[in-house]
């Protein structure tokens, strides 16, 4: 009697690598967009329609400028999984495990400490001041309200003298904004990744290091060409 043969299981697909969150600073990405259009349209004007060393000096220009434009504005951005914080920065790559990162500090500028001690500049993450305080403004206002009885919609507490309800409204506008700058809301949510995930299995590891030579190569031959022309004009 034959007995039927055991048929091993069928081999499980791997597990899809974890979604990055990506992080960005849409002001630089506007700005990159324009500065290139008035890079490109100078520069393109200047190869048509210049004489004699004009051209070269204008395609010189426009290979060490554009490099530089992407990498201060369209370039940094900041890639959160749940294993590791991956920081595009204007020359170089930072790659960081959440087990390898001390914490995250948020001054004049938002940074990223490893645990040797290194801190890295989060470019894609900008402070602003401005933000902070009109954030601090509303929080302030929200809290005074709240003492008050004051909802969220203007409305004080309790029915007005009609006995229709009407107390609250109309007395003044309310700024129903956050009360918290949205930079500062990344780095909160950064920090809560980082406590989550830091003594997990899979984001161990070492801190890596890359610089980025599509962006430095161009400028540096551009910068060369550029003092080149000059030296010899």
């Amino acid at each position: 009697m034959t007995t039927p043969d055991h048929q091993s299981p069928a081999p499980q697909p791997p597990a899809p690598a974890a979604k990055d969150r990506i992080y960005r600073s849409p002001m630089a990405l506007g700005g990159g967009v324009l500065l290139l259009v008035v890079v490109g349209w100078l520069g393109f004007d200047a190869l048509l329609k210049g004489h004699g060393r004009t051209p070269w000096l204008a395609l010189a220009g426009m290979i060490l400028a554009v490099p530089l434009v992407v990498a201060f504005t369209l370039r940094p951005a900041v890639l959160a999984n749940e294993d590791r914080l991956r920081v595009r920065n204007p020359f170089r790559v930072i790659t960081l495990p959440w087990g390898d990162v001390a914490g995250l500090r948020s001054g004049y500028s938002n940074e990223v400490v490893a645990k040797s001690g290194t801190k890295y500049q989060l470019w894609a993450i900008p402070v602003s001041l401005r933000a902070r305080k009109k954030a601090a403004r509303r929080q302030q206002r929200a809290a005074a309200d709240a003492a008050r009885g004051v909802t969220p919609s203007g409305r004080i507490g309790g029915l007005g003298p009609s006995g229709l309800g009407l107390g609250g409204f109309g007395l003044r506008g309310t700024d129903t904004g956050p009360t918290r700058a949205e930079t500062d809301q990344v780095m909160d949510d950064l920090r809560d990744l980082l406590e989550r995930r830091g003594e997990a299995e899979t984001a161990q590891g070492e801190t890596t290091v890359r610089w980025a030579y599509e962006v430095v190569a161009p400028a540096v031959a551009g910068a060369v060409l550029l003092a080149i022309l000059l030296a010899t004009g």
